[in-house]
């Protein structure tokens, strides 16, 4: 029996994928600066914390968030995906349990009116959860939850509703990772791999360090071995790899589900395409 390993659509091996907070105002920048780069990512909103559209922020405050209005503008047409991040931003594990079934359910709901989609992820406030949150986010239909754990790896994720990231933007490593995931120096046995990114966009105002973000997007944008993607793309298309159906001795696959999956074989590179029954 040869060995099998995932690939990434059109057979990549590496994927990366952002992870931004709170729909605040600097987040406008940091779109700008991931489209320029060729990223994608996923941002977290409180549909209930959007500030009134007349709202002047004194001098000097770094935490601005969007009215709904300026979001739905930002967002909708932005090729990065949407998520929740509880209605109001509480600590979910320590109100009752039937608000914060009420703070996942209406976010969840504001947001997919408000852009006409499919909200299936989420972002912990304050990356802090338990097992009740956990059992609720399953219930009402939400795929994944990130922590803010930093693992500063990148293996594949096994539990998608525990979801860690690879490290935070402000992590002093975050140079040497990049380069440690661009050449391969975590791997040799051509394994996939996740980089994950999070923070918040108003740190980069805050810290003055906007050159961070946009140093790293340069180095690690448009190389065509990395798979750029939201984080529900990820989600999604690990799970339906993992759903496909291989014969007793690894010779034969077939592929449940409606996406196109890419494998390899015995170092040689496969596309299972969706429906299919393939030899390998």
């Amino acid at each position: 029996m040869f060995e099998i390993k995932m690939r990434f659509p059109e057979g990549r091996r590496k994927a990366l994928t952002l992870s931004y907070d709170d729909g605040v105002e600097q987040d406008i920048r940091l779109i700008d600066i991931m489209k320029n780069n060729g990223l994608k990512g996923t941002f977290n909103l409180n549909s209930g914390q959007y500030r009134d559209a007349d709202t002047v922020y004194k001098p000097g405050t770094i935490h601005r968030r969007m009215s709904m209005e300026e979001a739905t503008k930002l967002y909708a047409d932005s090729g990065m995906e949407v998520a929740l991040h509880g209605l109001t931003h509480p600590f979910l594990e320590r109100i009752p349990r039937s608000l914060c079934l009420e703070e996942i359910v209406r976010d969840r709901d504001n947001l997919e009116k408000q852009f006409g989609t499919l909200v299936r992820g989420a972002a912990y406030p304050y990356g802090t959860y338990n097992e009740h949150v956990i059992e609720v986010l399953r219930m009402v239909g939400i795929v994944y939850a990130r922590t803010t754990v930093s693992t500063e790896n990148f293996d594949i994720p096994q539990d998608w509703l525990r979801l860690p990231a690879t490290c935070h933007h402000n992590n002093p490593r975050l140079r040497e990772l990049a380069e440690d995931f661009v050449e391969d120096r975590r791997d040799r046995h051509g394994s996939p791999q996740l980089f994950y990114v999070w923070g918040h966009s108003y740190e980069f105002e805050q810290n003055d360090n906007w050159e961070v973000i946009e140093r790293f997007a340069s180095y690690i944008g448009g190389r065509r071995e990395i798979w750029y993607a939201t984080n529900i793309e990820v989600c999604d298309y690990v799970e339906n790899y993992r759903r496909l159906i291989f014969s007793m001795d690894g010779t034969r696959v077939f592929n449940p589900t409606c996406q196109d999956i890419y494998i390899e074989a015995g170092g040689t590179p496969h596309c299972i395409l969706a429906g299919a029954t393939v030899e390998l």
